[in-house]
């Protein structure tokens, strides 16, 4: 049982692995071929520095995804911070069902409904450009803001509710207890939530199709427009390096959740 556990096990990370370890292994071909491996190269990370219109999607793209990043997490630590303080369940209950509804919406009813409410506000103020940074930004808060709330949440109900109230007992006000006492209790949610939030933005492609303006590209829009015509590697080039950062975000925010999770010693008093 456990051997057909293991390679049942093994099958799943190969399905869920090889295409992305194939796409490594080529973005390192001397030649454009996706079947035959050629010899070791740089030569398409050389393209890709070259390349000034898919580094400015990556600007756009990067840009989108931090300003996404920090608003979302200020307002969903904020919003999750008042949920837990609720006290009728019923409203409570209603919030989080609310808070689901970005995340179980399918993403192309969402990126149409607001194409749709940003044009019509555009059309109400008599703007020439409905879409633009500004409304893909929004969109991308929207839904970002659900795995921010849902990373902080658990982090409020696990900490000890004294703890603040005996920050205020010592002296501090309600803002400073909040912020030297309740942040650092849950600043791992709140980094997960960030961090969720980040590579969510930076993925995302429906919605941003549907949001984003005229002058402004991001990095998945710029590879769908290329795919009418062909991907060239340096694009796999460009997916070997995301991969590797997300790869270290992930491993950052792993090994520093797992020392949160440590015991703390307590310091016996000197005899």
């Amino acid at each position: 049982m456990k051997t057909a556990s293991r390679i049942y096990t093994a099958i799943i990370f190969i399905f869920l692995f090889a295409p992305i370890a194939i796409l490594l292994v080529f973005s390192f071909n001397e030649a454009k071929s996706l079947s035959v491996f050629s010899g070791f190269s740089l030569k398409w990370y050389r393209e890709l520095f070259r390349d000034q219109a898919t580094l400015s999607s990556v600007r756009n793209t990067l840009l989108l995804a931090v300003s996404a990043m920090v608003l979302s997490t200020i307002m969903g630590t904020a919003a999750a911070v008042g949920i837990q303080r609720l006290r009728a369940r019923w409203l409570r209950a209603a919030l989080n069902t609310v808070t689901d509804i970005p995340m179980t919406n399918p993403d192309i009813i969402t990126g149409i409904s607001l194409m749709l409410m940003f044009v019509f506000v555009g059309r109400l103020f008599g703007l020439a450009d409905s879409l633009s940074f500004w409304t893909m930004l929004i969109a991308h808060v929207t839904f970002c803001l659900p795995y921010v709330i849902l990373q902080v949440l658990p982090k409020l109900n696990q900490m000890d509710p004294a703890l603040p109230e005996a920050a205020q007992d010592l002296g501090c006000t309600p803002l400073r207890a909040f912020f030297k006492v309740t942040i650092p209790e849950i600043a791992p949610g709140i980094l997960t939530g960030a961090l969720m939030a980040f590579t969510m933005s930076l993925d995302d492609f429906v919605i941003s199709y549907f949001t984003a303006g005229a002058g402004f590209q991001t990095l998945p829009i710029r590879i769908y427009n290329m795919t009418k015509k062909t991907v060239t590697p340096k694009m796999y080039a460009l997916a070997t390096i995301i991969f590797f950062v997300i790869l270290a975000l992930l491993l950052i925010t792993n090994f520093s959740d797992r020392d949160n999770r440590r015991p703390r010693k307590s310091r016996e008093p000197n005899t």
